[in-house]
């Protein structure tokens, strides 16, 4: 069993929602409003570790992104934000932990994506910090995004956890010193990736605060 802890972060897609469909096509209809050039789902998805969106449309058009490409993106995101769902037994999860400790999220979507999509599926309430990766200098697996997110919650990185489904999730968890928890019902998962604790299902997350 991992240490217990005194505040969880959360990655958002793939570990809170299931947005894999909708965030590359949001990615793809802007760089094609914007003149880019066709891309496939599974080479949007590759290009996540790239860092922010206005990062990763910069890499997908082949120009630098400007503030309208990024307006794209994010209309397009809000417009079909209705179809990204909540995993089962989070919103049950995130209730009983958010009474109990400090609870934030740290994503590599940029904040304003962030808050339209956990807004648009009911959970931006349950969160204390919400921290984009347009809000950091250095993308994952660097351990930024964790630390900033936990001395916000007011806890040291080695007294929390961080939750994710990718490998890089995870790598970005060990390098800031917190348990690394990997969401196995994610789309990124990847069994061969070390984790402190893998979870077969939110609820298990609570197992920590003993």
């Amino acid at each position: 069993m991992s240490r217990p802890v005194d505040a969880v972060v959360f990655d958002m897609d793939g570990t809170l929602i299931e947005s894999h469909e909708v965030v590359p096509a949001a990615y793809r209809a802007a760089v094609r409003a914007g003149g880019g050039p066709s891309y496939t789902d599974a080479e949007v998805i590759a290009g996540y570790s790239i860092g922010s969106p206005s990062d990763l449309l910069t890499h997908l058009l082949r120009r630098p992104a400007t503030a309208a490409d990024l307006d794209r993106y994010h209309t397009e995101l809000a417009a079909t934000a209705g179809r990204v769902s909540v995993y089962p037994g989070v919103t049950e999860m995130l209730t009983d932990l958010a009474a109990r400790v400090p609870v934030g999220v740290f994503t590599g979507a940029s904040h304003r994506a962030a808050e339209i999509m956990l807004d648009r599926v009911g959970l931006l309430g349950h969160f204390q910090v919400v921290l984009g990766g347009d809000q950091v200098s250095r993308p994952k697996p660097a351990p930024e995004g964790v630390e900033v997110a936990c001395r916000r919650l007011g806890v040291p990185a080695g007294r929390a956890a961080y939750v994710g489904d990718s490998p890089l999730d995870l790598r970005a968890a060990r390098s800031s010193g917190a348990v690394a928890v990997a969401a196995a019902w994610g789309h990124q998962y990847d069994s061969a990736e070390p984790a402190d604790l893998s979870l077969s299902r939110p609820g298990e997350l609570l197992a920590l605060l003993a």
